[in-house]
């Protein structure tokens, strides 16, 4: 059986899971030759006792492969294994991968600059309207948001993603055709439109109580940081927090009202260490600690490539081509508002084209700086 259909088959899988599957592979070379293996030479692999081992053979008896892609695939459901390009390489690093995603929509690429959004579904009017807010901008400047099309502050991120007309993915907590809550089925197939919908869960799987915090990790997993806007101090946003510290990423937190109990969760986390934010621009200015320059590939100043810029991005860095210019001297200069300009500094500061300095001062960044010398000048 070839790697990606063993990986599929192992998936589907009950009370196996990733870990037990990695143990597996490693100590018989192949997820193949796992499908292949005896009970003795099961047992052999750390953590994979004869109670595992006889799930496995007794599933691979029932399970139908065969089935489930074809199932899949009518519903326009793309199956992708840990062995398959498009696997999400941020997420092939955490300590218990998916063996598999399923897939409605398309994954984007650049997953450095992937923001999970997350929060309570029991969102207040000044949480909905952050997260969406944030969301936006983040996706006006670049980012990928990431939620888990829940109620509440999910559904706000997802849904301000989308009116930046920028990218957004959701993870969900059971299998593809059970989005939940029903609601918001309208609100995937729009995702769909330019991100994508997400699932590990088989399908036909219900989501319940055990399948949001296996989801979490996902979301988590997927990227750079986590942003969570209001959340209660036992809740499922927290547990995604937690799971990202785990991971080596960073989280950010939105401080609330000292006296809602859905700013308890944000609260405690920057006590503990969390960033506090009070907008995109915070959390932009992360990627400086997330990715410092030593760690970049292909930013270096030598090796700088001017992006693509919109109109307005061209009629600041034209301002700015003869030397650095204050926000308030932008906004006389460009002729556009203080909303716009600031929007098209977040895209600019995204694709590394300006940097901000104290005192509200913008300038070109030196890869920039070097490009611009080196070709015409942007104007």
């Amino acid at each position: 059986m070839e790697e990606r259909r063993a990986y599929i088959v192992l998936n589907m899988m009950e009370g196996v899971g990733p870990v037990k599957v990695r143990s597996l592979v490693a100590t018989l070379g192949s997820a193949s030759a796992v499908l292949e293996a005896s009970m003795a030479d099961l047992c052999r692999a750390d953590g994979v006792g004869r109670e595992t081992a006889s799930r496995i053979v007794d599933q691979l008896k029932t399970l139908d492969p065969a089935a489930e892609c074809g199932r899949a695939s009518e519903l326009g459901i793309r199956i992708v294994t840990c062995v398959d390009p498009e696997y999400p390489r941020m997420l092939a690093g955490i300590h218990d991968p998916p063996l598999a995603l399923y897939v409605q929509g398309s994954l984007p690429s650049g997953h450095e600059r992937w923001i999970a959004v997350v929060g309570t579904r029991h969102a207040t009017h000044y949480g909905r309207e952050f997260a969406g807010r944030l969301s936006f901008d983040l996706a006006q400047a670049g980012c990928v948001v990431v939620s888990g099309l829940a109620r509440g502050i999910d559904t706000a991120a997802h849904s301000g993603a989308l009116k930046a007309r920028g990218r957004t993915v959701a993870v969900l907590g059971g299998g593809l055709d059970r989005v939940y809550p029903a609601e918001n089925k309208p609100l995937a197939g729009t995702i769909c439109g330019t991100g994508a919908v997400i699932s590990e869960f088989v399908l036909g799987r219900q989501p319940d109580k055990t399948t949001f915090p296996i989801r979490n990790r996902i979301i988590s997993g997927l990227v750079s940081g986590v942003v969570v806007v209001e959340a209660a101090l036992r809740s499922g946003a927290i547990i995604t927090a937690e799971q990202a510290l785990s991971q080596g990423r960073t989280v950010f937190a939105v401080p609330g009202r000292a006296d809602s109990p859905l700013s308890r969760g944000t609260h405690r986390l920057i006590r503990d260490g969390a960033c506090l934010i009070e907008s995109a621009e915070d959390v932009l200015r992360g990627f400086d600690m997330l990715f410092p320059a030593s760690g970049r590939i292909g930013l270096q100043s030598q090796r700088f490539t001017l992006p693509a810029l919109t109109p307005d991005e061209q009629k600041v860095v034209v301002l700015l081509q003869d030397g650095s210019c204050d926000v308030d001297g932008l906004i006389r200069q460009s002729g556009l508002d203080a909303a716009a300009v600031g929007v098209v500094l977040l895209g600019l500061e995204m694709k590394k084209v300006v940097q901000m300095l104290p005192g509200r001062v913008v300038e070109l960044t030196a890869g920039a700086q070097d490009r611009l010398l080196c070709t015409e000048r942007v104007g």
